[in-house]
């Protein structure tokens, strides 16, 4: 347990935020400059930003900052997040293994003519999205598939693997039990359907777009001449993830789920021992080491932003002139959308800012449904492009790829960010505006 100081955020300041750029510098900018996304590990970028969080800290010794810095990267969502990645591997190299992942593209190419592969994959990732309410999730099940698709067909793999992501970020922001919703609606004092229905007016419309882009890119997608025949048993496992996240259940049950079937499927079908099945889980698991280690750092670096009174200094600055209503509907767009950079949690950016989004949108007559949508749709639109946000480095792992390889893809959250703010500028949708 730490001390209630040593838990209550410094008054605001603007160098507290320094960690956050030194990351952005040594990742994103080398990065372009060399024009090679993987000539500097993410790994080494945040271990180089969490030493200097924690060197810049101000009032306390070495080992109270470390101390601090730990409790951070051990926040409960954060471990939360660790589970759900290490399940993730455990199912996704098991499947791998068992032949699932096979089975399932063969299927998918059996059904989907090739000019709808790349519509079809969208459309599926918007819908299972809207109906799980969670991005990750999304990711987890389908980027194993769509890889695989992408491998049969030649197809860019980070291209693909941003179809579902952009597509996960559809459900993550309109969904009615996605935690971003709930959090968005409860903070502004507002009913879901209500938010549901001003938000889908904003980016809908950049979902149809973005579809119809995906419609003409995929007429010149051909599946290979010759498709495997499906086995139908080893489709089974991936039958039962997505059939159980469609339903709602919980994504940590639904990976557990995931994991039995393949053991058990892979078992009767001859397509591993039960050595096999166990040692496949641990090869996956041991895959998410990277991932686990980013998870840990960019939480301890982030808390360390917090604490250091960055998250407070965004406030104070994003708060200070506004003098009219489309002004306060930027303000909450800025401030829940710098909170979600330096929390890389759109849920905990939405709780942090919520309530004083609530008082700006009460003190200059925003709609209530438009400041929850605003909330949301931004907060979604940067943890869709931040490069150690879970759903990236998630999708990044599954796909092998660059976390930024990817992100220069994701044309739906972009599209989305863009829809919503010619609704601000341009006082759309004007019944709410």
């Amino acid at each position: 347990m730490m001390n209630d100081d040593l838990t209550q955020p410094h008054k605001a300041s603007f160098w507290a935020l320094s960690p956050l750029f030194v990351f952005l510098g040594v990742y994103v900018v080398t990065s372009i400059i060399v024009n090679d996304f993987y000539k500097v590990p993410i790994t080494v970028a945040f271990l180089i930003a969490s030493a200097f969080s924690i060197a810049i800290s101000q009032g306390k010794s070495i080992s109270e900052r470390i101390a601090h810095f730990s409790g951070g990267a051990a926040n409960g969502n954060i471990l939360l997040m660790i589970w759900i990645f290490i399940l993730a591997g455990a199912f996704a190299q098991s499947a791998k293994s068992m032949g699932a992942i096979d089975a399932t593209v063969n299927l998918t190419l059996h059904i989907l003519p090739d000019n709808l592969l790349l519509a079809g994959l969208f459309i599926a990732s918007c819908f299972i999205s809207l109906s799980v309410g969670t991005s990750v999730g999304t990711i987890v099940a389908l980027t194993p598939v769509a890889v695989g698709i992408a491998q049969r067909t030649g197809l860019d793999v980070p291209f693909i693997t941003a179809i579902v992501a952009g597509g996960a970020f559809f459900g993550d922001n309109l969904s009615f039990i996605s935690d971003t919703t709930i959090a968005a609606t409860k903070t502004q004092g507002c009913l879901m359907k209500d938010k549901f229905k001003v938000n889908s007016m904003i980016v809908v419309p950049a979902a149809i777009l973005v579809l119809i882009y995906y419609i003409f890119a995929g007429l010149h997608v051909h599946s290979p001449s010759e498709i495997t025949a499906i086995h139908w048993p080893k489709v089974v496992p991936y039958l039962i993830v997505l059939g159980t996240a469609i339903a709602g259940v919980n994504v940590m049950v639904v990976l557990i789920l995931g994991i039995l079937s393949t053991g058990i499927t892979g078992l009767i079908t001859g397509g591993f021992s039960f050595f096999g099945w166990v040692g496949s889980m641990g090869e996956g698991i041991s895959g998410m080491g990277e991932l686990i280690i980013i998870t840990l750092m960019a939480g301890g670096m982030l808390e360390m932003i917090r604490f250091n009174g960055g998250i407070n200094y965004i406030i104070i600055k994003l708060t200070k002139r506004i003098n009219s209503k489309r002004g306060a509907e930027m303000s909450i767009a800025g401030l829940v959308g710098f909170a979600n950079l330096c929390t890389a949690n759109n849920t905990i950016a939405i709780i942090t800012v919520g309530g004083i989004a609530k008082d700006i949108a009460d003190r200059f007559g925003v709609d209530k449904r438009k400041s929850a949508s605003i909330l949301d749709t931004f907060s979604c639109l940067i943890q869709g492009i931040i490069p150690y946000g879970a759903q990236m480095l998630m999708a990044a792992s599954l796909a092998a790829v660059s976390p930024l390889a990817i992100i220069k893809y994701l044309y739906y959250p972009m599209l989305m960010g863009i829809c919503a703010l010619l609704s601000i500028l341009f006082r759309y949708p004007k019944r709410y505006s």
